[in-house]
């Protein structure tokens, strides 16, 4: 499982708990934005059921990576943050490392794919991120990041695969659970795992009523093909999917997380997840990444499991390419 390596200051021993996740919020507090939770009354008369949309398309950086990279590089002891920081990201937590680490005023270098998202590589930039460019491929990720660290001493924060990390996705659903009344489940994207399993090990300890879900495109389901065989499945190295930030395979803690608090993984089509962000363009008004639509597909693609009930859809981010819509040519 693509994993990257131990470094000074940071421990991937444990997953976090729901504690870790209130640290995480006063921490984070004043470096990010409390999002907004939005309804659709078209929405819900299609899906059978009460949708809460929170919305971390508004979040800085426009996605909820916000969260996660700001716990993780405000936690840093001085010697470890003045060495500067390394990760590899297809796009929102190369950016949200960035600005993170201008908050804190250290350098960040983000290892991208050569093929991410023009918009994304521009936003990283704009933060006051190097980009060093790989090939589309895990493995080609991780060692163009071992062979930064090995260079400039920089510490490694993995995307998804972080105590501190997890934590800070974790505010995300703190933040849901504290704005709505009551709510019978939740439903949030799939890629390495990181917000899945901040939100499941939250909600679980404080509010264990609440059923989990996660969405995954099918061409990137790592974590559905997991919970099915009950042990970690073998990844795709260089899955193809428009929803490009969920195509990472769960990490060792982002599987334990997974495996004790989500109750299933649902896995959508192409086809699906691109109708579905045309939805909330077209009938909310709001722009969101194909990698959020994935989710509004799954309840879409599963109504009689969500039928009737109060749902909250954990809209992940909005930087979109605007030259390359994927319902456009």
């Amino acid at each position: 499982m693509t994993q990257m390596p131990e470094t000074a200051g940071r421990t991937r021993a444990e997953p976090p708990a729901a504690r870790d996740v209130d640290l995480a919020a006063q921490r984070i507090a004043g470096h990010i934005h409390r999002t907004p939770v939005l309804t659709s009354s078209f929405v819900d008369a299609l899906a059978g059921a009460t949708v809460f949309f929170k919305c971390e398309n508004f979040q800085k950086t426009g996605s909820f990576k916000a969260r996660g990279a700001s716990n993780a590089v405000l936690a840093l002891a001085d010697d470890d943050a003045r060495r500067g920081v390394v990760t590899h990201s297809s796009g929102n937590h190369g950016q949200a490392i960035a600005y993170a680490a201008a908050r804190r005023g250290i350098e960040a270098t983000i290892v991208m794919p050569e093929n991410a998202n023009a918009a994304k590589k521009a936003a990283v930039r704009g933060y006051g991120g190097a980009i060093v460019e790989c090939a589309p491929s895990a493995s080609a990720r991780q060692a163009t990041l071992e062979a930064i660290v090995a260079q400039t001493g920089a510490v490694a924060i993995h995307p998804y695969n972080d105590p501190l990390v997890i934590a800070g996705q974790g505010t995300c659903a703190a933040e849901l659970l504290a704005q709505l009344d009551a709510i019978d489940a939740v439903i949030a994207p799939v890629g390495g795992g990181g917000l899945i399993s901040g939100t499941g090990l939250f909600i679980s300890e404080r509010k264990p009523s609440v059923v989990v879900y996660g969405a995954e495109p099918q061409a990137a389901d790592h974590a559905r093909r997991s919970l099915r065989a009950g042990r970690p499945a073998e990844p795709a190295d260089a899955p193809v999917t428009v929803a490009d930030g969920l195509k990472a395979p769960l990490g060792d803690l982002t599987w334990a997380c997974v495996s004790d608090h989500v109750r299933d993984v649902f896995a959508v089509g192409e086809p699906e997840i691109i109708a579905a962000m045309r939805l909330v363009w077209e009938r909310m008004k709001i722009v969101i990444e194909p990698s959020c639509a994935v989710p509004v597909a799954a309840i879409l693609a599963n109504r009689a499991v969500f039928a009737g009930q109060r749902v909250g859809v954990i809209l992940t981010g909005g930087n979109v390419d605007l030259d390359r819509l994927p319902w456009a040519g």
